[in-house]
């Protein structure tokens, strides 16, 4: 792992550890608040510079966070939760790549 590839995920890290609880449930209080946050996080990201992998890797810390600290609130987060619990560390990646490429449509 690089050292830029440790800054984002150290930042990411960071942000989601200084999130006020009522921000964290607002996001997650439907599908599409959490797809227009990640949205507006992986938009951010690339006008940083970040590439495609860089992004997914701070989806993946996004994902490993939600999975050991928030209950999903939704079918949806059920679902994703469910799989993330279920991946290997290379599905993981997968899945999170997927989640940016969703959030980039």
């Amino acid at each position: 792992m690089n050292n830029n590839t440790e800054t984002v995920e150290n930042k990411v890290e960071d942000k989601l550890n200084e999130m006020s609880q009522e921000k964290k449930d607002n996001i997650l209080s439907s599908f599409n608040e959490f797809k227009s946050y990640l949205g507006d996080k992986v938009t951010k990201g690339e006008k940083l510079g970040l590439n495609d992998n860089q992004l997914a890797l701070a989806a993946k810390k996004t994902a490993d966070y939600l999975a050991t600290h928030e209950e999903p609130q939704n079918e949806e987060q059920y679902l994703l939760h469910e799989l993330w619990k279920v991946g290997n560390e290379e599905e993981q990646h997968h899945l999170a790549h997927m989640l940016v490429k969703l959030v980039k449509e």
